[in-house]
């Protein structure tokens, strides 16, 4: 008697490759971070490989109606694509953006709105992930949420333009990162850019009450979230170098004077950098200024 394996087709002879397809991840990343330019895309998931297979997919996918794009003004042509109304829907329940913000962009007018932001903030996440790559580090296109908010108290929340994962490798040991970051273009004022910190220090401080008890020690709601305060980045671009210095040396005053923020600052890692530098240097280099005083010196060691 002679027996054979499964027949090629059958639920015994199919194995699932470990590794997602393009479009896949194509659509997952355009989910995460609401939009992205094909340069972007190719940078963050195939920089191996050439541009025109993520263009190719990206053209398969406008084909079946699950994504868009817009033209940016003055940029040869350049696309920036976004998930349609379809393409959301079925992105939504896919498990590694399970508890996603669903804020989803999903019209060329809303996307026009967004664009200058949104890219800038995936140009900030680039950088990581390039620098991530360059060290052998863990930090992959998912690992960045943009968006991301928590409840203050008095009926008030937070929200940071993005939360970042990230694995730093030393030999044989993993170091698990997180950190807020914020990036700043120059668009709102220095000081309304400085209190920013009170909102981050207000969460640090925030203890939520169960309603209808009498106050007891719950402990801070952040520990909800994470094990330890995830450290707080700002990144500056849009302005001269002498501007984006005074911005910063405004957020160090106060981190300084103000009390919840000095106590915020003796506990939890606050830096400020310029994003030309990431892109030129790497975020690991001598480029953050310690907001409670210190030298230059990589985000990882602030």
């Amino acid at each position: 008697m002679t027996t054979t394996g499964p027949e090629k087709g059958t639920a015994g002879s199919f194995t699932p490759s470990p590794v997602e397809p393009l479009k896949h991840q194509l659509l997952a990343t355009l989910a995460q971070h609401r939009m992205a330019s094909t340069h972007q895309l190719h940078l963050l998931l195939r920089p191996d490989r050439s541009r025109q297979s993520v263009s190719e997919r990206l053209n398969d996918l406008l084909g079946e109606r699950l994504v868009d794009f817009v033209v940016l003004p003055q940029s040869h042509r350049t696309r920036v694509w976004y998930l349609t109304p379809k393409g959301a829907r079925l992105t939504r329940d896919w498990p590694a953006l399970r508890g996603r913000p669903p804020y989803p962009v999903t019209s060329a007018t809303a996307a026009s709105l967004k664009t200058p932001h949104t890219l800038t903030v995936l140009r900030t996440h680039l950088a990581f992930v390039v620098d991530a790559r360059r060290r052998g580090d863990e930090h992959g296109h998912l690992d960045w949420t943009p968006e991301v908010f928590h409840s203050i108290g008095d009926g008030e929340r937070i929200i940071a333009d993005a939360l970042m994962h990230y694995t730093l490798i030393e030999g044989e040991q993993r170091r698990k990162l997180r950190a807020f970051v914020e990036v700043d273009r120059a668009t709102m004022s220095s000081e309304r850019l400085a209190a920013k910190l009170i909102e981050y220090a207000r969460l640090w401080a925030y203890e939520p009450q169960p309603p209808g008890r009498r106050r007891q020690a719950n402990g801070p709601g952040w520990l909800r979230w994470y094990p330890v305060f995830p450290r707080i980045l700002f990144v500056l671009t849009g302005a001269s170098r002498q501007t984006m210095d005074n911005r910063i040396n405004d957020l160090k005053a106060m981190a300084t004077h103000h009390p919840l923020v000095a106590g915020l600052a003796r506990e939890v890692p606050l830096g400020a950098a310029v994003l030309d530098d990431l892109d030129e240097l790497g975020p690991t280099s001598h480029i953050w200024v310690p907001l409670a005083g210190g030298k230059y010196r990589p985000w990882t060691q602030l």
